[in-house]
């Protein structure tokens, strides 16, 4: 199996101001620095996996939080001096369990039938329905449809690398799941879900859960 690592990077205000940190593609930026990138240039614009999924956690008056994980460590503990970062082994012992809590940010689209055009998923039923629909198929784990909870949609608007305008939707979810095939998991633990990775969605944020809620 393929380690994992879990890491959090962690930034105050001079190293928000001082590593240019402004929206989507500027946050994606400064996570993709931490980590020795393999893919050619090519590879990068195609649907190989980076190896990088990352969640912002938001913060306070002490600092903002990103949750990180990856198939190899970090390069540094910081960024040009700014930040710091915290990082430690995933233990394969994490997915030993069959249910878990889970936190999610998600970019919800679907392809037009008729266009072949990816669109977003809108309102919290449908989004409700496409994720828990496409769950079990694609991402090894069931959701209980009664814990699920959508707290915030919201569209990110910034420019890519290439100054080309980009409009992402995003969707924040949270619940229970319960796993129904552990290797679809673990490489959708590992690889992301959906869409909108290299910009701060797709992970699966995590916590063990053994109550007998799941079952109500």
């Amino acid at each position: 199996m393929t380690d994992l690592y879990l890491s959090e990077l962690t930034l105050d205000r001079r190293a928000m101001q001082g590593l240019r940190i402004t929206d989507a593609y500027s946050l994606h930026r400064v996570v993709y620095s931490l980590f020795h990138d393999w893919r050619s240039d090519a590879e990068k614009f195609t649907s190989l996996p980076s190896g990088i999924v990352f969640a912002d956690r938001g913060g306070d008056l002490r600092g903002r939080h990103v949750l990180m994980l990856s198939d190899r460590p970090p390069l540094a503990t910081d960024i040009d001096g700014y930040g710091h970062v915290n990082s430690k082994p995933l233990p394969d012992s994490f997915f030993n369990h069959t249910r878990y809590r889970f936190q999610l940010i998600v970019n919800p689209t679907r392809r037009d039938a008729r266009s072949h055009k990816l669109i977003p998923v809108r309102g919290r039923e449908a989004i409700a329905d496409w994720f828990c629909r496409r769950a079990p198929q694609n991402w090894g784990f069931t959701v209980a449809p009664a814990s699920l909870q959508i707290s915030r949609v919201e569209v990110q608007c910034f420019n890519d690398k290439a100054r080309r305008p980009v409009t992402l939707a995003q969707a924040h979810l949270n619940g229970l799941l319960q796993v129904t095939d552990p290797v679809r998991f673990r490489h959708s633990v590992a690889a992301g879900i959906g869409r909108g990775r290299a910009f701060g969605c797709g992970l699966l944020q995590l916590a063990p859960f053994t109550d007998a809620l799941f079952d109500k």
